[in-house]
């Protein structure tokens, strides 16, 4: 769902500034539109107006343009017949999702415009799904063949996608066991076959021992950023050969791999298509799920319930997690719990984790436990808070409960 926030000239539009960031490190669709000072600069400088000593047309508008995928300030109002457009189309693109800010100086604002009835009539947009090349698709298929040990990694892309069910399908018919990241977890249940665990930093001993050893890599809608690969240090094999699946070019290309551009739905399922009948080793599975066996053994050590006063932040996410609905959502961005959270939560539905570690927001949670309660009233919304995140938004309390949105903090 497309939000759209809207600020004055000066600390409103400032305070937007760590959303447009948490938006864009997230590959988030999000609308910023804000007041700018006069155009004309006759009353210059005018209240909340930060002026620029060297340069009299920028204004602190120009801060977004550093994190955002489309950027305009409206100096003529039918400008916006040409740029809202543009900044939809953004914003609905698999590729270039991301925020999208639009200044609007406060004397352009009260100028009137004869638009054509044509630019207000109701449109349905389809979000498109690009399709790899296909010479892409049989080289990354060609190079699964020859794997002995292959390995998915899970990212958030696959989400965005709507390709949960694909990918747990290509990993049970070709029998390779797959990772999450941050983003990613909650694609897989916790107790599926295939599950061998979140990767990284924050990840399980089981899916940085299968990373360490896999000969080939199959990343789907992941940056692979540094909390993933350890910095590169969770990857063993000196000859592993990196697929990345990735709808934007600039991810795909990463790392040296091989990029396979375009929609992960799309992607898994003609990959899938050039595979035929290849199965990974069975040898490599049992691997992975005696490895998971372990893991999961070391998390019920540490988030079982317990006497001790006061509990770990692990026994806090266990005890959660025993009580909860199998559909309810679990939330957080910074601090402590992103580790605990990755390492001890056990999905027991598809989607129903969430942890904002794109940019790993402080005052992301119960902003963030409010949005995801609109988006989903249907289900409880448990968010977990460190102080910190909470004395910075503590005040969307009050904002969720005039709502009427309950949250569980």
């Amino acid at each position: 769902q497309i939000m759209i926030a809207t600020s004055s000239i000066g600390p409103g539009c400032t305070n937007l500034l760590t959303a447009a960031a948490t938006a864009h490190a997230n590959r988030l669709p999000i609308l910023l539109l804000s007041g700018d000072t006069f155009a004309n600069r006759l009353p210059d400088p005018v209240l909340q107006q930060v002026e620029s000593f060297h340069n009299p047309n920028m204004t602190v508008t120009d801060a977004f343009q550093a994190f955002t995928r489309y950027w305009d300030r409206i100096n003529r109002p039918e400008q916006l017949i040409s740029s809202l457009p543009q900044a939809v189309a953004t914003m609905l693109d698999p590729a270039d999702c991301g925020p999208v800010f639009i200044g609007l100086p406060q004397d352009i604002q009260a100028e009137a415009f004869d638009y054509p009835q044509a630019f207000f009539k109701e449109t349905v947009h389809q979000i498109p799904k690009p399709r790899p090349d296909r010479d892409s698709i049989a080289q990354a298929a060609q190079i699964l063949r020859e794997s002995k040990k292959p390995l998915i990694i899970s990212g958030g892309g696959v989400f965005y996608s709507g390709a949960t069910a694909e990918l747990v399908s290509f990993a049970e018919i070709y029998n390779i066991p797959v990772v999450e990241t941050i983003a990613g977890r909650g694609v897989m249940l916790h107790d599926h076959p295939q599950n061998a665990g979140p990767l990284g930093v924050i990840g399980s001993s089981s899916a940085n021992t299968l990373a360490a050893e896999a000969d080939v890599v199959l990343a789907v809608g992941t940056r692979l950023q540094d909390f993933t690969t350890g910095s590169w240090s969770v990857f063993g094999n000196e000859q592993m050969r990196l697929i990345s699946l990735n709808a934007a070019r600039y991810d795909a290309h990463k790392h040296r791999a091989l990029s396979v551009v375009g929609d992960a739905l799309v992607g898994i399922e003609e990959l899938g298509q050039s595979l035929g009948d290849w199965k990974g080793p069975e040898a490599w599975a049992s691997q992975a799920k005696s490895l998971y066996g372990e893991w999961n053994h070391t998390v019920d050590e540490h988030s079982g319930p317990t006497g001790t006063v006061p509990p770990s932040y692990a026994h806090v996410v266990g005890a959660i997690n025993r009580v909860c609905d199998e559909t309810d959502l679990v939330l957080t961005a910074a601090g402590g719990f992103p580790g605990e959270l990755c390492k001890n939560w056990k999905t027991k539905a598809v989607g129903t984790f969430h942890c904002e570690f794109g940019f790993s927001c402080m005052g992301y949670e119960i902003a963030g436990g409010w949005g995801a309660k609109m988006a989903d009233p249907g289900r409880d919304v448990i968010v977990l808070v460190g102080d910190g995140s909470y004395l910075m938004m503590n005040s969307d309390i009050y904002s969720s409960v005039l709502t009427g949105h309950k949250l569980i903090i």
